[in-house]
């Protein structure tokens, strides 16, 4: 049956409860501010900190590359390389409410979020998305600027440079953050290492407005800026379906497809009359109903769905004799 963590019990032992600004925040919203070693051996907890520890990888190699550009734009005056470097800008600030969202599940569960707190990475997708139309919108004004009143491109080598600079840096998060998100089954960081790749592509679109100034048409150094703003909002669209499908307790019917398969090879059910499915962060919980005329057919139920289904969790199985149904 489902993993269980007895953790919510009285202690009359001392433990520090956090205090400053996570103080305030974790009082305001009930956080428990203590944790368990046992939770060391947890394949949950593991995954978490492996999150953590890619998202911080992640911040440090976007803040570099946009630390770079944001030196080269100081000097050469592309719109088009502001642009990309506004948008890893943004991609970066994206990285620490993904981070403090992993950082909280890490938190058991307890009697107020009988969950835990996984739930916190669907907020944070919600910040990540509200974040990339903002990053649209500086996008579209500064261009826009620029059309009507063009400005020469100036030190054009180090443009195109700095173009290079970007696709390296965001490919490189985009190839971390997809493995690791599919190894630990985290949407959230896909979703995000997707975007990063995007924003790779983006950053070598700067080359062709580089180009296009050296040969004399500087006009393309606010239009490559628009298009990247047109990019950042297709971006903007697919993170929001992503977001809505998790808020809404959304699952992928192939998973549900893969669920029902599996059940239909232990032996002893009959049919399956419900499956019910969520994700909670990275982890998916279950709720199964099947007939079923063998005794014991629960762990085998639960050792199946484990073997077939990568990052389940928690599984909820009613089962029903089959003399309970009634015909008609």
């Amino acid at each position: 049956m489902a993993h269980q963590h007895p953790h919510d019990h009285p202690h009359d032992h001392d433990h520090k409860h956090p205090t400053g600004l996570w103080g305030v925040i974790s009082q305001a919203m009930h956080i428990n501010g203590h944790e368990h070693a046992s939770l060391n051996a947890d394949a949950a907890f593991n995954a978490t900190q492996e999150g953590i520890r890619t998202v911080w990888l992640a911040l440090v190699a976007l803040g570099l590359t946009s630390v770079l550009q944001i030196g080269i734009v100081a000097f050469s005056g592309s719109v088009a390389l502001l642009a990309d470097t506004v948008h890893n800008i943004g991609d970066t600030l994206n990285s620490i409410p993904l981070l403090i969202a992993f950082y909280l599940a890490r938190r058991v569960a307890n009697r107020r979020y009988t969950y835990g707190y996984g739930r916190a990475e669907d907020v944070a997708g919600v910040l990540i998305v509200l974040s990339i139309a903002v990053s649209a919108g500086v996008v579209f004004w500064e261009s826009i600027q620029k059309l009507f009143n063009p400005q020469p491109m100036q030190n054009i080598g180090w443009v195109a440079a700095a173009a290079v600079i970007g696709f390296i840096g965001n490919e490189t998060v985009a190839l971390l953050q997809i493995r690791v998100g599919r190894k630990i089954g985290s949407e959230a960081m896909i979703a995000d290492g997707l975007h990063a790749r995007i924003d790779g592509l983006t950053s070598l679109a700067v080359l062709v407005a580089a180009a296009g100034t050296a040969l004399g048409f500087s006009i393309l150094d606010p239009l490559i800026g628009l298009l990247i703003g047109v990019a950042i909002l297709f971006i903007t669209r697919d993170a929001t379906r992503r977001i809505w499908y998790r808020l809404m307790d959304a699952v992928d019917p192939n998973l549900i497809g893969e669920i029902e398969h599996a059940l239909g090879h232990v032996d002893g059910v009959q049919a399956v009359e419900r499956v019910r499915a969520r994700w909670v962060g990275h982890q998916l919980f279950a709720e199964i109903v099947i007939i079923a005329d063998k005794p014991g057919i629960v762990q085998n139920i639960d050792t199946a769905l484990r073997q077939a289904i990568p990052h389940i969790g928690d599984v909820t199985i009613q089962v029903t004799p089959p003399h309970s149904i009634k015909t008609l």
